[in-house]
């Protein structure tokens, strides 16, 4: 999938689609390294994005730790090696956009007026990213 792909695919999620970002990184990954994600684990990332606006974990993460547990068994790959990759994610990740935290990551936090779907495109740069990560770390 093409930066362009990304960014089309988000905005496309984003504002025709209305989902969050978890859902979207979900949906996204899915398309890239073309794995049907469950409709349960769509219907489970729809309060993941900072635990419902709460600010906690970001739904970029939460998103990207549930598809690499999808895809890491896809390519069977051992539940240690895993669990290893998502340490390994979320230390890259933490180290490229300097935290973990929704509260952190999104634009200015949280405001009572903040516009609709904000993290387009930190989402974007996240993905681009995340999609390099897997195949850098689960290629088989």
């Amino acid at each position: 999938m093409t930066d362009s792909e990304v960014r089309d695919v988000v905005h496309s999620y984003y504002w025709i689609d209305d989902l969050n970002c978890a859902t979207t990184t979900l949906k996204t990954l899915s398309k890239a390294f073309s794995i049907e994600i469950s409709s349960q684990v769509i219907d489970a990332a729809v309060g993941m994005h900072g635990a419902g606006k709460y600010g906690a974990q970001c739904g970029l993460v939460e998103g990207t730790l549930l598809f690499i547990g999808i895809y890491g068994r896809f390519i069977n790959l051992e539940d240690k090696e895993t669990i290893e990759i998502c340490y390994s994610f979320a230390e890259g990740f933490e180290k490229n956009f300097y935290s973990l935290l929704c509260s952190k990551i999104r634009p200015g936090g949280f405001n009572k007026n903040d516009p609709e779907h904000l993290c387009e495109d930190v989402t974007v740069r996240a993905i681009i990213w995340i999609i390099n990560f897997i195949k850098n770390e689960m290629a088989k």
